[in-house]
């Protein structure tokens, strides 16, 4: 084998298009921004400083527990209004809804307004909530704007996260997380702001079957859609001619 170029028995075209696979995994930062990581590694490494540096202000990733019932399924909590993460941070859901997600297909970017004082600038108002009283939720105006608490209970999904917030650094949150048909620790629930995009897309070759609170009742105007066009395929050019012909 001539090992000063591997490719050499590749004609020249070939080798010109030739490009090498980077196995290198990257650090936590560089995965959870880019080529997504397990939401487990995620509830596990929290109080790590690098995950600090690239985690979405107001994002929660908590832990499920799902217990198998022999011979007739399972059983998982999903939350408790007082306890956990929902109690700390003081959110519960005004409304639940469920959806389900076919394999090989995908949702988003959806995204929801924040709600701004009228005395205020969205950055300032922002980075108070988000920077300077990061701890303080009594601030945080639940009842005004959508929040999502999303659980998975079928399937496997990856989502995506990016926050678009006025006065924060746009960062992205990619991650895995399992239904409670996949006993992992991959379950978890998730909880994203509003001004924070979100993607999923089904893994695998099942449905992806999940269950969300929001802190407001479904409201149309704030249902906004970022690069969403996944949604809309178009039908392909022949089979629109021939319907409108």
């Amino acid at each position: 084998m001539n090992k000063k170029d591997l490719w050499v028995g590749l004609n020249e075209r070939a080798r010109k298009g030739l490009t090498p696979r980077n196995y290198k995994s990257g650090t936590l930062g560089q995965r959870i921004a880019e080529s997504g990581v397990d939401a487990g590694e995620l509830t596990a490494s929290r109080s790590k400083t690098e995950l600090k540096k690239v985690w979405i202000p107001g994002v929660e990733i908590f832990s499920r527990e799902t217990h198998p019932q022999r011979h007739r399924g399972s059983f998982g909590e999903l939350a408790r209004q007082s306890e956990g993460i929902l109690g700390k941070i003081k959110l519960w859901p005004r409304q639940w809804s469920a959806a389900r997600m076919f394999a090989n297909s995908a949702k988003g970017f959806h995204i929801h307004p924040p709600s701004i004082p009228a005395d205020t600038t969205a950055e300032k108002w922002l980075r108070r909530l988000f920077v300077a009283q990061p701890q303080n939720y009594s601030l945080r105006p639940y009842d005004r704007e959508q929040w999502d608490i999303m659980f998975f209970l079928q399937g496997r999904a990856e989502v995506f996260l990016r926050d678009v917030r006025a006065g924060l650094p746009a960062r992205s949150m990619r991650f895995f997380a399992d239904g409670d048909n996949h006993r992992s620790r991959n379950n978890v629930g998730v909880v994203i702001p509003p001004g924070v995009a979100h993607a999923i897309r089904a893994e695998g070759s099942e449905d992806v079957v999940m269950v969300y609170g929001t802190s407001t009742t479904f409201q149309p105007e704030f249902e906004g859609r970022i690069a969403s066009e996944i949604e809309t395929a178009e039908l392909p050019e022949s089979w629109r001619k021939f319907l409108s012909s």
